[in-house]
């Protein structure tokens, strides 16, 4: 029988002592995410610095049946880089070169472990930018493996619609490169959007090209109050269909405002708002912004604040991205169990009226944030040991409630550990294809194992 002692000596041989891991600083760091989920210590901790070095682990992992879990910087949200099962954490942070930057492309192609901030400035230099922003400078491997979203998707769209192709490894060690360079394809079946969002359980991602654009012209941010959640929803729902083309549209309720304020000093009305920003040509952005006034106005915005300056816009969204730590900062000793949603826009008002209401009926200390221009609402809840099951209820309801709206489970934060029964519920009848798919690229389960579908086998 195969021991992790067996595994760590293999792996030295093969890729050195620099390489191979299992301290327990090194464990504990691979235990955990910035999810709620317990934490799970893995029995070896490996660092490859070459896609070779990422397929001879992953070619010995699947003889000896060993798990194995990717693992960027660990901003995931739903458990996905906790290695439930032991066995290998796959730490990727060592893969972080930039290959290609091709501006009259408009594309970038890196390895797995850069991130977001460190390819934003690459590119920069030549007036262009990656627009997928989820707050996080996660990497752009993680950011492909659980097709991660943010605040421009109403622009942009997600990681999967700005991936034009990958390096992937197999989980018995074959390299394949789906996709190319070329702005569209219709060669075949579209596995570079499969890799994409499947958390790890196909195949381990070691290089992405990914779409770039121009650097706006002119860039004008608006924060706009409302009376309540239903305007506020409205506002944005009107202006994605009026046909704007704004480049974000992000809801917070007044209970985030509050939490925001203490933590980022400012001093915002302590009512629902939404933050929008619109960029682009200096016509644009003007046509812009006087829709989105007038359809504020109609649904009796108390306050319309215009941000132009720079430094001010960067407050702002500053205050956005940082309304978890202000949360977390405004119940100390609590944990924050997030959850996400996405309905169809002319459900937002009602799911987000509906998920006020559980939180204040099951007494709950919680906000709500959203990428509204989407239809998808975000739930910060923070809880202490006690309030473990009554949050279990609100998430459980929140589901039910878009699903019953012809919304998802999730939009953005995907499955991991926590919404595995929430896929089922969803797309029950999809399961059997699902595992199918599983089983044709890793037949002996080993990558990422009780992530996204069902248990069946054991690896181990």
């Amino acid at each position: 029988m195969t021991t992790i002692l067996d595994v760590k000596s293999a792996l030295l041989e093969a890729l050195g002592e620099d390489r191979v891991r299992d301290g327990d600083s090194e464990r504990d760091l691979h235990a955990s995410d910035l999810s709620f989920h317990a934490p799970h210590r893995p029995d070896l901790v490996v660092y490859p610095g070459s896609t070779e070095q990422v397929s001879v682990v992953l070619a010995l992992a699947n003889e000896l049946r060993v798990p194995v879990t990717p693992f960027g910087v660990g901003t995931s949200l739903e458990g996905h880089v906790i290695p439930v099962h032991g066995g290998i954490s796959l730490d990727l942070s060592r893969l972080d070169r930039i290959l290609d930057v091709s501006p009259e492309n408009l594309t970038a192609t890196v390895q797995a472990g850069v991130t977001r901030l460190t390819l934003e400035r690459a590119v920069g230099q030549h007036g262009l930018f990656f627009p997928v922003d989820p707050g996080a400078d996660a990497t752009l491997g993680g950011m492909a493996a659980t097709n991660a979203a943010g605040t421009t998707t109403v622009r942009y769209g997600k990681t999967r619609a700005n991936v034009l192709a990958l390096e992937a490894v197999l989980a018995d060690g074959r390299v394949i490169r789906t996709g190319s360079r070329a702005a569209k394809t219709s060669a075949g079946y579209d596995l570079t959007g499969l890799l994409v969002g499947s958390e790890g359980t196909l195949a381990v991602i070691t290089e992405v090209t990914v779409r770039l654009h121009a650097i706006p012209e002119q860039a004008v941010a608006l924060r706009i109050s409302f009376p309540d959640i239903e305007s506020a929803c409205r506002t944005a729902a009107g202006v994605v269909a009026a046909g704007s083309g704004v480049t974000r549209v992000e809801f917070l309720d007044a209970w985030i405002v509050s939490a925001v304020n203490a933590y980022s000093e400012t001093s915002f009305p302590e009512e629902p708002c939404l933050f929008i920003e619109a960029s682009g040509s200096e016509e644009l952005v003007l046509a812009d912004l006087e829709l989105v006034q007038a359809i504020a106005t109609a649904e009796g915005a108390t306050e319309i604040i215009t941000e132009r300056d720079p430094d001010a816009r960067a407050r702002l969204w500053k205050a956005r991205h940082e309304a978890a730590n202000a949360t977390a900062a405004k119940f100390p000793g609590t944990k924050e169990r997030a959850t996400d949603v996405c309905v169809p826009l002319t459900e937002l008002a009602g799911a987000a009226r509906f998920a006020r209401a559980e939180i204040e009926r099951l007494g709950l200390n919680a906000g709500i944030v959203g990428h509204a221009g989407d239809g998808n609402l975000h739930i910060a809840v923070q809880v202490d040991t006690s309030e473990i099951g009554l949050s279990e209820e609100l998430v459980h309801n929140v589901v039910d409630d878009a699903l019953a709206r012809g919304g998802t489970c999730t939009g953005e934060h995907g499955i991991g550990l926590g919404k595995i029964g929430a896929l089922e519920q969803e797309h029950g009848d999809l399961i059997p294809l699902m595992l199918a798919i599983k089983a044709s690229f890793d037949p002996n389960g080993i990558l990422n194992p009780g992530k996204v579908l069902p248990a069946t086998t054991s690896t181990r």
